[in-house]
């Protein structure tokens, strides 16, 4: 029996679009100020040492922000690069440059189970800090009271099994008991390999009854 549901964001509870057309570019054109500005503040300082260390040389200032973009480009997962976006989003959202979007659905039905009963979690690359912003200052208020934890890359890799496995011991239920819904094969192939059950969101796809997991439009195709 299901007593806990895990969510991605980008394309489940949230437009692949609001991520790579607002957030993302909003991030780049501000990396640069920000990290010049906010240098001295303590969690900027430590995040700026973590991508030192995770380039593996002592970089300059510009050359870690030249560094930080690169890895925009690249959409790469790095976690100091998320911190920092997520720290530049919460700017902007406070500013009221844009607020979290959320599918109609999603925002609705996690209300709904939180009221069943049903624990519920976020689990995507983005930092923890962007997901609590996101939800925080979603079109539909603050939702972040409906959420019993959030993970992020510090508990590792969306596609490594290993990752789905550490959240059931932090969750602290067996892994058959936890829903894990997403719009990425890969990751669901990861969760049912640690003992997940899965639900593959294809919003604005036709559903495929013979997909290697169970296919729905929306959130209210989920059966609970």
């Amino acid at each position: 029996m299901i007593k806990a549901i895990v969510t991605d964001i980008e394309g489940t509870t949230s437009s692949l679009s609001f991520v790579k057309d607002v957030l993302f570019p909003y991030a780049r054109q501000h990396l640069a100020d920000f990290v010049r500005s906010q240098r001295d503040d303590a969690q900027v300082a430590a995040l700026l040492a973590d991508a030192r260390r995770e380039v593996g040389t002592e970089l300059t200032e510009e050359q870690l922000i030249a560094q930080f973009l690169d890895w925009i480009d690249r959409d790469q997962k790095i976690t100091p690069l998320k911190t920092l976006q997520g720290l530049i989003w919460q700017a902007g959202y406070r500013q009221g440059d844009f607020e979290g979007h959320l599918y109609e659905d999603a925002a609705r039905r996690l209300k709904l189970f939180k009221g069943q009963g049903y624990a519920l979690y976020v689990y995507s690359s983005g930092s923890v800090q962007a997901q609590k912003l996101l939800f925080g200052y979603s079109a539909y208020g603050d939702l972040t009271p409906l959420f019993s934890g959030f993970f992020d890359t510090h508990i590792g890799g969306k596609k490594d099994v290993s990752s789905y496995a550490r959240i059931a011991g932090q969750i602290n239920l067996p892994a058959g008991e936890i829903l894990f819904l997403s719009d990425s094969k890969e990751e669901l192939d990861a969760a049912r390999q640690a003992g997940f059950e899965t639900y593959w969101l294809v919003r604005g796809q036709s559903i495929d009854n013979r997909a290697a997991h169970r296919q729905i439009a929306d959130f209210d195709g989920i059966p609970l």
